[in-house]
């Protein structure tokens, strides 16, 4: 008896510690998600190449402007088991962007925060070197100014929620 408490006890905390880690990738409304801290997310914490594709967008597909010839997109479990826009709060988009060589030239990513965003479906952009080096980040308006065009779908347009 005592030893199911204590891996009940053990359960809980490790569950708490996930809740915190997923939790501080998060902001409030007044403060924007830290890139640096995302960054470690999508390729130490939970590596986004682990993650799933889009259904009926699997591997390297053709792409265009501003992300390269080609690309790989990759979503997290709360991306993937959204079923009707909009996606739920803690998913992220992670866009591997490739030139006509299949040379990796950046990844732009999605990050939903709530209250981050509201009038542009609460997603928080960001555009990494392939080492790691923030481009862009927030709410840069050519990431806005295309994605609005799928508004309808929040924003994403890879795939129908």
């Amino acid at each position: 008896m005592r030893r199911q408490t204590r891996r009940q006890k053990l359960a809980m905390m490790l569950v708490v510690l996930l809740m915190a880690a997923g939790l501080s990738l998060a902001a409030s409304a007044q403060q924007a998600p830290d890139p640096g801290r995302l960054w470690t997310h999508i390729t130490k914490s939970s590596p986004y190449t682990q993650w799933d594709h889009w259904p009926g967008h699997v591997g390297m597909q053709p792409g265009k402007s501003p992300h390269g010839e080609l690309h790989r997109v990759f979503v997290n479990q709360q991306a993937l088991s959204s079923s009707a826009p909009a996606a739920s709060y803690g998913s992220i988009v992670v866009k591997e962007n490739y030139d006509a060589e299949k040379q990796l030239t950046a990844l732009t990513v999605m990050f939903k925060v709530k209250d981050f965003n509201p009038k542009h479906g609460d997603w928080f952009w960001t555009k990494f070197a392939p080492d790691g080096t923030v481009l862009a980040s927030g709410k840069p308006g050519p990431c806005i100014s295309c994605h609005s065009a799928a508004a309808d779908n929040d924003f994403i347009f890879l795939h129908v929620l």
